[in-house]
């Protein structure tokens, strides 16, 4: 029996593993090789690694991880999960027809992006459609930039992304009903409104081209930013009854454990209740990571030798 399973081998998961090397705990971590991140061309925001591959991340970290003996990488998909007996711990079923235990189990798989319905859309993301500007707006600068939307947040995106170019304009998908308070601001920020209804995104080889509106019309350019709906990639949290929100994120504590005892989530699949979104970016994914094998360890410690845990007052 390992003593953690970790599902999922992403910057969260991969951070994990690190921190319970370090801390010599048997670990398994369980990648099925999927990313959120995998269409973007870098990652970015993150000190060291500005600019460096997402897929070249992952193998410096399998590089490192190979120093510590009591870490197992191992390729894979989860299919099932069940609690053992008596707290025994927890058993994974695996979609090659494997089974592995543990005593603790961190999840994180982290999401999907469901992406809006427009045509071209889908070979465009990550390169030139983004969804943050913290990741992705940067790269962004000086180019024409379209904003897609009309709801405040979209609105508060166009007036943020003014500051990294003088070309941005906000298509509202067809909404007319801007609030008069939002009026003021697009106006005194240069930003022209399009009330068209969006069809599709033309592009030049990989990058974006061209706004297309249902009426025919077209706007030109560079970069898109767009809402995309974050759901999540494993159904194991709704199997072992993790308490979840209504945007589908599993709900943590500040030490990422979940409301399932010995079952801990971290990266952008979880959140605190006190935080309205996960935060989209690798390095905070990586910090999660870290202090959820953190507490797990020492988790672990209190239960072996029967001692309080000092961790245990943030829990649910």
């Amino acid at each position: 029996m390992f003593e953690v399973i970790v599902v999922g081998g992403g910057s969260a998961g991969l951070s994990a593993a690190l921190t319970l090397g370090r801390t010599h705990r048997h670990a398994l971590v369980l990648d099925s090789g999927a990313g959120r991140n995998a269409p973007a061309e870098a990652v970015h925001n993150f000190f060291t690694r500005d600019g460096v591959p997402p897929a070249r991340i992952r193998e410096i970290a399998h590089e490192q991880l190979r120093s510590y003996p009591t870490i197992e990488l191992r390729h894979g998909t989860v299919q099932g999960v069940r609690q053992l007996p008596e707290h025994r711990g927890f058993a994974v079923r695996l979609t090659d027809g494997g089974e592995v235990e543990s005593k603790r189990l961190l999840l994180a798989s982290g999401v999907v992006d469901e992406l809006p319905d427009i045509t071209g859309i889908a070979q465009l993301w990550g390169r030139s459609v983004f969804h943050c500007p913290y990741c992705h707006g940067f790269e962004a600068s000086g180019r024409s930039i379209a904003v897609i939307g009309a709801t405040p947040d979209r609105i508060r995106l166009a007036l943020h992304l003014s500051r990294f170019s003088s070309d941005v304009a906000l298509c509202t998908d067809g909404a007319t009903d801007l609030p008069e308070a939002a009026r003021g601001p697009l106006v005194a920020a240069g930003i022209p409104v399009h009330t068209g209804l969006v069809a599709e995104f033309r592009s030049a080889g990989t990058k974006l081209a061209a706004i297309a509106f249902a009426d025919g019309g077209e706007l030109p350019r560079e970069a898109a930013f767009v809402t995309s709906t974050p759901v999540q990639r494993s159904p194991l949290p709704e199997q072992l009854g993790c308490s979840m929100f209504a945007d589908t994120t599993v709900e943590v504590d500040e030490f990422h454990q979940t409301s399932v005892t010995g079952v801990y989530a971290a990266g952008d699949m979880a959140r605190r209740a006190s935080v309205p979104m996960p935060f989209a970016a690798v390095i905070t994914a990586a910090a999660a990571g870290t202090i959820a094998a953190s507490a797990i360890d020492q988790d672990l410690l209190s239960h072996d030798f029967g001692l309080p845990n000092p961790l245990s007052a943030g829990r649910h």
